[in-house]
Parts: structure tokens; C-alpha cells; sequence
């Protein structure tokens, strides 16, 4: 499978908000709850500093996305924040990577000195396993900081990279 990760466009809003909203569902790695209609999720996706598609280029399909953006402003404008979602059965193939390498890229082309994610939720060995070859650095951990769906609460780990 080859991955090409491009810049939002529209026209993939159905798939876009399917595979957001799959995430939304599951309640293990998005703080968000509510799920994104056509007008949300265009509005959500149109209004990042950049929305990335991961498209399958030997069958057109979008396989993950990401969205990116300032994690504070001011004189903390210049660290940037992202999301990544991957279609599920696509997941272990690689996207996450391509997603993660490509939002470094991008961060940087935008501006942005450090990349920065505020909740990893501790159970998301994937996730983790991929920021730590990546070479991103943990700061901590938050006891209890993430609602899961079940009610309880999971610890999250922020994790930096310079760019």
C-alpha cells in the first residue's frame, strides 16, 4: 500500500467525519463526544491551521487523517497540537506514521517550533510505541486525566518534539 497524505478538500467530508467519528465512538483516545455532521465537520476540518488526508494511492481510498494547530496563543503560539485517526482495518499499516511524519513536516513549514500532545491516554500502546520511535519526549503523566466511554478514568502522558 502506497500513502500519499494531502491537504483537506471537501469533496472527502463523508469519509473524513467517518473515520473522526469512529475514534469519537470507541471513547479511548479523543477528548471530544460529539460527532461531526457534514456542516460541523467541514467547519472542524476547513478550520485547522492544516488538515491532512491519507489517501491509498493504489485504490483512491482515504485511509487516515490528522488535523493540526496552535496549542495555545501568544508567546505560546509557536507550539502546535495534532490529532490522528485511522481507518479502522487499516490501522497497523503504517498510516499512523506517514500522518505523524507528515504533520512534523507541515508544523514546521507553518511556523511552529515544537509539536506537543496534551493527552495520550496511557493504554494506547500503539500510539505511544510510535511517538517513542519518533523521538518524541514524555513529560509526565496525569493521574486519572482521560474520561474513558466505560466511565472510568485512564491516565494520559503529554509528549513533546521539537521540530
Amino acid at each position: 500500500m502506497t500513502i500519499k497524505v494531502k491537504a483537506y478538500n471537501r469533496k472527502y467530508i463523508a469519509e473524513g467525519i467517518d473515520i473522526w467519528n469512529d475514534v469519537v465512538r470507541d471513547g479511548v483516545a479523543f477528548p471530544q463526544m460529539d460527532l461531526l455532521t457534514e456542516a460541523s465537520g467541514d467547519e472542524f476540518f476547513s478550520g485547522q491551521s492544516f488538515t491532512g488526508l491519507a489517501y491509498n494511492l493504489n485504490n483512491g481510498e482515504i485511509v487516515g487523517l490528522y488535523i493540526l494547530h496552535p496549542n495555545n496563543i501568544g508567546r505560546c503560539g509557536h507550539i502546535s497540537n495534532a490529532s490522528y485517526a485511522v481507518k479502522k482495518g487499516m490501522r497497523g499499516y503504517g498510516v499512523g506514521e506517514k500522518l505523524v511524519i507528515h504533520s512534523m513536516e507541515k508544523a514546521k513549514e507553518l511556523g511552529f517550533k515544537i509539536l506537543q500532545f496534551n493527552a495520550v491516554v496511557k493504554s494506547n500502546k500503539p500510539a505511544l510505541q510510535l511517538y517513542k520511535k519518533l523521538g518524541f519526549i514524555k513529560l509526565g503523566t496525569i493521574p486519572n486525566g482521560f474520561l474513558m466511554k466505560d466511565g472510568t478514568y485512564e491516565d494520559i502522558i503529554p509528549h513533546y518534539r521539537i521540530l
